[in-house]
């Protein structure tokens, strides 16, 4: 069993606190410069701009302790559902920093780079046939600019076809992230919302109800933020194409799909993908994201220019484009996300390519399965990648979801994503990729039913969660509008 004894509180003073005035970080040589006065620069002199003096021991430990109170995929199990928080795999940063590839520069002539673009192409190439769509680009640089891109080449079909003024209507379910009503506005598009049934899949009915030549598209998720595949996924493309629409496929979830089904064969006209979530690309503050996107053929004469084509065995950049919607990203997208992902890509090969999706649908059904009788699925059937969970059994002992993740900090684990989707009171969703071992699954498991027998027995602890942390529970909503990080100096009343 996970040893699950709680962390002793170490406090970690500030950098500012640890300052002692002469001390000395490091030795400069003498300036070959004329000097500059620092008031009349910077409008303070060196004491009143109150910079901490530390010496060069006492920096580094100093960050290197900070360092340790940092949680990341490096240093433990990270179960935010929708995110897909799987481990960047070091290889990865090794072919990225490969002089070959970080040394050169977009504005060099294509013809010096042939390498770069064949890196291109192939992940191109592969992800054609991971998704089954005809065209892919990876121009836009994060997913809600690949679905907004989406969108785009969607309102530029129609506008080829004059039906841009009558189609206004964009389609979006009420589990959706919130970046897809946000992307169709972005476009000049006016939302609508598709309720979910009690199932859990698109109400059929409603979305029927819903169709008219004003429709422009439909945007859903699959699998959807419920962490379940849409069964009738294809039925969902014929209604909206029998009226006109184009379908968009939200590919946040695509980790719970690749190597198994093809999203291009259920009936999608186009889809983002996130590199960062599914192929393995650093995500959020550890690097730019990448929002690639497919599409079918007829979305093909709209793609961001320069389209990256092959030809005659070549790939090279087609800047002839006047259908294009333009560019969406300054060159050609990031780069080096590029070469992170195909090093995965080819890592697995098509013959293992599969394992990806088995074993993240696999572990997510484990902790499900664990979990059934303290925090029961909002809908109890195999999910796919992630799992989402109620807790509202626990409002009668006065306990949220949102206590039940903040004592989970204390027993060592980062908590799983809270009431998301919104449309599931108390929710928890938990993703455990398929980089998870068993041991890792189960001593989580074995914390958060821990955590829901406190619940009932103990409430308060769980209320006054996180103890063993520097900082303990905020209040959420002072933190987000009247956040104050400053250090400011104490009153100078006497020489300390």
């Amino acid at each position: 069993m996970a040893d699950l004894r709680m962390k002793s509180v170490r406090v970690q003073n500030l950098i500012f606190e640890k300052s002692i005035p002469g001390r000395i970080g490091s030795n400069v040589p003498k300036a070959d410069t004329p000097e500059v006065d620092l008031k009349e620069a910077l409008g303070a002199t060196r004491k009143e701009l109150h910079l901490p003096e530390v010496g060069e021991l006492e920096v580094m430990r100093h960050f290197v302790n900070l360092s340790h109170l940092t949680y990341g995929i490096e240093t433990g199990f990270y179960p935010l559902g929708s995110c897909t928080m799987k481990y960047n795999p070091r290889i990865n940063e090794v072919t990225a920093s490969l002089s070959g590839f970080k040394n050169i520069h977009p504005m060099q002539p294509e013809s010096t780079v042939p390498g770069a673009l064949e890196v291109l192409m192939s992940v191109y190439e592969i992800l054609s046939e991971i998704t089954g769509f005809d065209e892919i680009t990876m121009q836009p640089v994060a997913g809600a600019h690949g679905e907004m891109t989406c969108l785009m080449l969607i309102k530029a079909y129609h506008e080829s076809r004059g039906e841009g003024d009558k189609r206004k209507i964009v389609l979006i379910p009420d589990s959706a992230h919130g970046t897809n009503p946000a992307s169709a506005a972005r476009c000049g598009y006016d939302v609508k919302t598709i309720p979910t049934d009690k199932e859990g899949n698109t109400d059929l009915a409603a979305l029927e109800a819903a169709l008219d030549d004003t429709v422009a598209a439909f945007m859903v998720t699959n699998p959807s933020t419920l962490g379940l595949f849409e069964p009738n996924i294809t039925k969902v493309c014929e209604l909206v194409h029998s009226v006109g629409g184009q379908v968009f496929c939200d590919g946040a979830n695509m980790n719970a799909m690749v190597g198994t089904t093809r999203p291009g064969d259920h009936g999608f006209d186009c889809m983002h993908l996130n590199l960062h979530k599914t192929f393995s690309t650093p995500h959020g503050g550890g690097g730019p994201g990448c929002g690639a996107i497919g599409l079918q053929s007829h979305l093909e004469s709209y793609l961001p220019a320069p389209a990256l084509k092959r030809k005659d065995g070549k790939a090279y950049f087609d800047h002839n484009r006047p259908h294009t919607i333009g560019r969406v990203s300054s060159f050609y997208g990031q780069f080096l996300m590029a070469v992170r992902a195909l090093t995965y890509l080819l890592a697995y090969g098509k013959e293992y390519m599969a394992d990806i999706s088995r074993y993240s649908v696999l572990n997510a059904n484990y902790v499900q399965a664990l979990l059934k009788d303290v925090l029961p699925a909002a809908h109890p059937r195999p999910c796919m990648h992630e799992c989402v969970l109620t807790a509202k059994k626990y409002k009668e002992h006065g306990v949220r979801a949102l206590d039940i993740s903040k004592r989970l900090i204390d027993y060592g684990f980062h908590p799983p994503t809270n009431y998301f989707p919104l449309i599931v009171p108390e929710c928890l969703m938990i993703e455990p990729t398929e980089t998870e071992a068993k041991q890792t699954l189960d001593a989580f498991c074995h914390a958060l039913i821990k955590i829901c027998e406190e619940a009932v027995s103990n409430p308060d602890i769980l209320h006054d969660a996180p103890t063993t942390q520097i900082v303990g529970r905020l209040d959420e909503a002072k933190a987000v509008k009247m956040l104050d990080v400053a250090w400011k100096p104490k009153q100078e009343t006497a020489n300390v």
